[in-house]
This record gives structure tokens, sequence and C-alpha cells, in this order.
């Protein structure tokens, strides 16, 4: 596959078939713009099926509404319609993003996409059924952007 520049919060893990993104701050219109971007060209690129890991305990504030998140989650249930199922893991601790996540798992329910809540990174790495390793946030595991695609290049976003 082709090399995809990726902004530094967000990882593709070809081996696994595993999207990461560990955002930081606000969840915002803008930060979820940005990954739905990168979800949508790595489906194109790819056109294989990959799961996602949003690791949310590095967010601390949620700036949406719930007219956008059903907007968007409206939107990926169509342009993933008759894909191959996915799964998507979120982990989360505080509330107000536990709350958002939930409702995209109700969003999401009949889709392809199969959204968890997830407070603890080892249930989520056995849902996904990858190494708990890989799931570990970057800090703690010393990953090199030499071992994922990275932002070799200038960022889309």
């Amino acid at each position: 596959m082709n090399n995809i520049n990726l902004p530094p919060d967000i990882e593709f893990h070809e081996d696994t078939r595993l999207l990461i993104y560990r955002p930081l701050g606000v969840i915002d219109e803008t930060t979820v713009n940005k990954i739905i971007r990168v979800i949508e060209e790595l489906e194109a690129k790819t056109q294989e099926p990959f799961d996602r890991f949003t690791d949310a305990s590095g967010a601390h504030e949620v700036e949406l509404n719930f007219r956008y998140v059903i907007q968007v989650s409206l939107h990926r249930r169509l342009a993933h319609k008759g894909r191959a199922p996915v799964k998507s893991a979120i982990l989360a601790t505080d509330s107000t993003i536990v709350h958002y996540a939930r409702l995209l798992v109700l969003l999401t329910e009949g889709s392809s996409i199969k959204v968890r809540v997830f407070q603890d990174r080892e249930e989520a790495a056995r849902w996904l059924g990858v190494p708990m390793e890989v799931l570990a946030s970057k800090a703690s595991n010393g990953k090199k952007n030499s071992d994922r695609m990275t932002n070799g290049g200038p960022s889309n976003g």
C-alpha cells in the first residue's frame, strides 16, 4: 500500500489492520472531521477492512452537539454500507466522553460498524483481537514514527 501521511495522533498498523487515534485536549468538530477524513482515505486506498481504536484518555473536554454527532454517524453508516464489518473500540473514562461514545454505539447499531466503549485497555485489546502492547500509549511503549505509517510530509489536517 502507498504510504499515507498521518497526523501525529493517528497510527495505522498494517500487520493488525488497526487504526489507532489518540485525541488530546478538546474533542470538537475539527478533530472528528480529521479522523473521519483519515478513515475514509484509508478505506479508499486499502479497499480492505480495518478495525479502529480510539484512546480518548488524553482528551479532557467535548465541544460537540447531538445534531452534529447524529449527522456524522449517519454519514459513516452510509459510507460504510456494503463493506465488511469492522470493530471500533473507544477507551474512555471521562463521563462526558463515555456519554458521547455510548451515543455512537446506539447510532451505529445494526450497521457494519460495531462500536463498543471500554474503560479498560486490556478488554478493548481482547475484543479487537490484538496484543495489548499495540494499544499501549505511545509514551509508555516507546514506539517511534518509523514503526507506523507516519506524517513523513505535510499533514492534510
